[in-house]
């Protein structure tokens, strides 16, 4: 059956029994629990605007492999069109959930491994491009929810895979077999991990022949044997477990993507999901793709968590009586304006997109890099902004408890009001979004998902063309320019 919706969706994963742990206990459904429930409903947002006639051009496509109408993160960009659509479908995204949605990376995963694998086989005379295709139509048919699995523990950092004295640091294979191959290893930080049907492992550096064993793609359903996962604390996540509605500060949809680690130990592999198996001097193409696409994603869905805290605190400027000051205006400005800068990077990378040879196509990677790089600061200057115009009373407002306490409720409702109409709970829970929105784990993901700011700048420089622009400054100046 064919997910249609965000409650098939979440009825979907009821079915399937992965083996997940949470502050040292088990979790048997991640739709109730109320650590991982949150992002179960963010995820299924993705699901219900391919219902929603205001947002289904956006949020479906047109598959490529079989002409039936699928989801836009099981998609396969063919043109530059597709490109933009998906970073406005993520800005919505943002907006509607104020948080992460967690398909991004399983998207991005999907159009890297499938111009890769058709690059391999044209050089290797494998057959990775069609397995992918048959395991990517059963995606499509089906709707499924893929993590894209990429980063790795990497234990010592100044040693390649192969050369670590632990293995495991990187997952590898540890044998292969004529019906498939066994894995072993971890993936971290893994946005939707908890909540996804199927894991796409992809190797995070680029390696040469002697790591050839870790120069591993393929695919194992989420509760296959042998995976555990164990979900990773967040920023205020015992107020949820506690479920108060004011202090979550976003309560219906969790702080960020609901990260997790995944674990392989002894994994077995059939061979129609192996996408690549050795074949090292391919794993840099492959990390280049995926990073471009995931860079360019952030200038969307950033910007639509940006929209969410721009009204936020605007609305709490308004119900405290400090809208019409100049200064608040200006700094309100000042965010819109680092929003949209943000949002216009994400479009320019996807306009200026290309074809690979496979004929899906790629961001521009260069101006993907810049988007990335402009997160790691945009994001924060809007926050701390957000913070400025909130006020001190965001570090130290008493508990929901405390306002429906019979002793001391009347004090808070007394003491933290603001305009007068304006119920102090509004102002309370308004003060708890932004809260959740500046501090924690939200902007440590924009700062390090999709690689560390770092990353960016050695692409930055690396695409930065300089021999081009030296040429063009002698030639300005009509200093000879010798041709090679």
């Amino acid at each position: 059956m064919k997910l249609k919706n965000g409650a098939e969706y979440i009825d979907s994963l009821r079915d399937i029994k992965p083996v997940i742990y949470y502050k040292g206990e088990k979790i048997n459904d991640v739709t109730r629990h109320p650590a991982t429930a949150p992002h179960v409903r963010a995820a299924a947002m993705t699901y219900a605007l391919a219902s929603d006639k205001e947002y289904r051009d956006l949020a479906v496509a047109t598959s490529h492999l079989t002409g039936r109408t699928i989801s836009r993160f099981t998609h396969v960009h063919q043109n530059i069109e597709d490109l933009i659509k998906k970073v406005k479908l993520l800005r919505v995204l943002g907006q509607k959930t104020g948080t992460c949605f967690q398909r991004c990376v399983g998207l991005d995963g999907i159009n890297a491994v499938y111009s890769v694998a058709y690059e391999i086989d044209r050089k290797k005379g494998t057959d990775y491009f069609d397995r992918f295709k048959d395991w990517l139509t059963y995606i499509q048919d089906k709707n499924l929810m893929v993590v894209g699995a990429m980063t790795d523990p990497k234990g010592d950092r100044s040693k390649s895979p192969a050369d670590q004295p632990d293995p495991d640091q990187y997952v590898h294979v540890t044998e292969r077999r004529d019906d498939g191959i066994i894995i072993r290893g971890a993936k971290l930080h893994m946005t939707g991990g908890v909540n996804s049907h199927e894991i796409l492992i992809m190797p995070t550096v680029a390696m040469e022949e002697p790591s050839r064993d870790y120069a591993v793609v393929c695919s194992v359903p989420v509760d296959a044997p042998g995976v555990t996962m164990i979900f990773g604390r967040q920023a205020s996540d015992d107020r949820r477990d506690k479920r108060e509605r004011i202090d979550s500060g976003k309560p219906a949809f969790g702080a960020v993507g609901g990260e997790a680690v995944i674990a392989f130990e002894d994994v077995f592999v059939p061979q129609d999901r192996i996408f690549m198996n050795g074949e090292a001097e391919f794993t840099g193409s492959l990390v280049y793709r995926f990073a471009a696409h995931h860079r360019a994603n952030y200038g969307a869905c950033k910007t639509g968590l940006m929209d969410v805290l721009i009204g936020a605190v605007s609305y709490l400027t308004l119900i405290q009586g400090t809208a019409k000051a100049s200064h608040v205006r200006d700094k309100v400005t000042e965010m819109i304006h680092l929003c949209e800068t943000l949002y216009s990077s994400s479009i320019a990378c996807s306009a200026e997109g290309w074809a690979t040879v496979s004929g899906a196509y790629m961001v521009d990677t260069m101006l993907a890099n810049v988007c990335k790089q402009n997160v790691t600061r945009f994001h924060f200057e809007v926050a701390r902004l957000a913070v400025d115009l909130a006020g001190g009373f965001l570090a130290t407002l008493p508990s929901q408890y405390d306002l429906e306490s019979e002793d001391v409720g009347h004090l808070v409702k007394k003491y933290f009001s603001g305009v007068e109409g304006v119920p102090t709970e509004h102002r309370m829970k308004i003060s708890r979004l932004i809260e959740a929105m500046t501090g924690g784990t939200a902007l440590v993901e924009s700062m390090h998902g999709a690689g560390s700011p770092q990353a960016q700048r050695i692409m930055i420089l690396r695409e930065g063309e300089l021999d081009k622009k030296i040429k063009l400054a002698k030639a300005l100046l009509g200093i000879p320019v010798k041709k090679k």
